[in-house]
């Protein structure tokens, strides 16, 4: 809902717990942990702030790559 309102800077240190909270619990390598992953990728990448974008969804990739196989879309 923030990022959707535009209120980005309040939205990024929630994705940021979501996904400490989600690696902490899950497991850093499991499929789960690619979609906070992605989203906070989202957020940095909607801020101009590709280069701290970039490794996020990268991650997120080699994640469901290894999880899903890399012919999954």
């Amino acid at each position: 809902m923030l990022q959707a309102t535009n209120r980005l800077a309040e939205a990024e240190p929630l994705y940021r717990r979501a996904l400490a909270i989600d690696e902490k619990e899950i497991r850093v390598e499991a499929s789960q942990v690619a979609t906070p992953l992605n989203n906070l990728a989202l957020l940095l990448k909607a801020t101009n702030r590709l280069a701290e974008a970039e490794p996020l969804f990268r991650r997120a990739l080699e994640i469901d790559e290894t999880s899903f196989g890399p012919a999954h879309s």
